[in-house]
């Protein structure tokens, strides 16, 4: 038996999401049946993320063991034969019996892109949220600091979230406002926000709630003071809105 470590990209608009769901395509039972296909093994796909219906990932690392004699790069080639155009492997290579996607990594990355243009740019649909109002990224920058570090992010968890524990930690967070976005060798303008996130983990919607929570602090809506005090509520009632899927990525994972 043969550990392969695949490195992947997608764009998650037309997805149920990474895990496997039934009746649903999703990116990871994609991946799994064209696997059967290849070495007629019934093989479980494991990922680093579990990224959401919508959610993209720049980088997204899955492992499989298997019986076949395939090398890495047969693999590769193969699935990406087989796969819908919007989702490649990058890279194949074996993996030691100790490897985990997920457990395995030390560091995980998000980023969200939000158009505060007037109109909305048609090409950054798939991959931006459009809020018509403007927002402060000052105070959204302001605001975040308070998320930094080992806390229980019971406030910004979804509900039907698996995880045993809500905490985790932070590593940084960014706000980073831009009047340019290069896209197909060319440049979009407008106003635009990126938000990063980096920590060693994530609840369900964790960043979602985050960001929506983030945007409310943008419209004026919550004071940045008052972040602390939803953090320490515990209570998901009390943050903002979740912001739509399409907007995030999946950056990096770190070992």
């Amino acid at each position: 038996m043969r550990r392969i470590r695949l490195t992947l990209q997608y764009d998650g608009t037309d997805y149920s999401g990474w895990q496997v769901q039934p009746g649903r395509v999703t990116v990871q039972g994609l991946i799994e049946a064209c696997l059967r296909r290849m070495t007629g093994e019934e093989t479980v796909v494991l990922g680093a993320g579990r990224t959401d219906a919508g959610v993209h990932a720049l980088q997204q690392v899955a492992s499989f063991d298997t019986e076949s004699r395939y090398p890495p790069e047969v693999f590769q080639r193969a699935l990406n034969g087989m796969l819908p155009p919007d989702i490649r492997v990058l890279s194949s290579c074996y993996a030691g019996e100790d490897f985990h996607p997920r457990y395995s990594a030390k560091a995980k990355s998000y980023f969200y892109l939000i158009d505060c243009s007037a109109a909305g740019n048609p090409f950054m649909r798939r991959y931006s949220h459009h809020c018509r109002q403007r927002l402060d990224s000052r105070l959204m920058l302001s605001a975040s600091a308070c998320l930094i570090g080992r806390h229980d992010f019971s406030s910004f968890r979804a509900s039907g979230c698996g995880a045993r524990s809500a905490v985790r930690e932070l590593f940084g967070i960014e706000v980073e406002e831009t009047s340019r976005i290069d896209f197909l060798t060319t440049g979009f303008t407008g106003s635009f926000i990126r938000i990063s996130i980096k920590g060693d983990a994530f609840l369900r919607h964790m960043v979602r709630n985050i960001v929506g929570t983030l945007m409310e602090v943008g419209r004026g809506r919550i004071s940045p003071e008052r972040l602390g005090a939803i953090l320490e509520a515990k209570d998901r009632t009390v943050a903002g809105p979740t912001a739509p899927a399409r907007g995030l990525f999946l950056e990096k994972i770190y070992y």
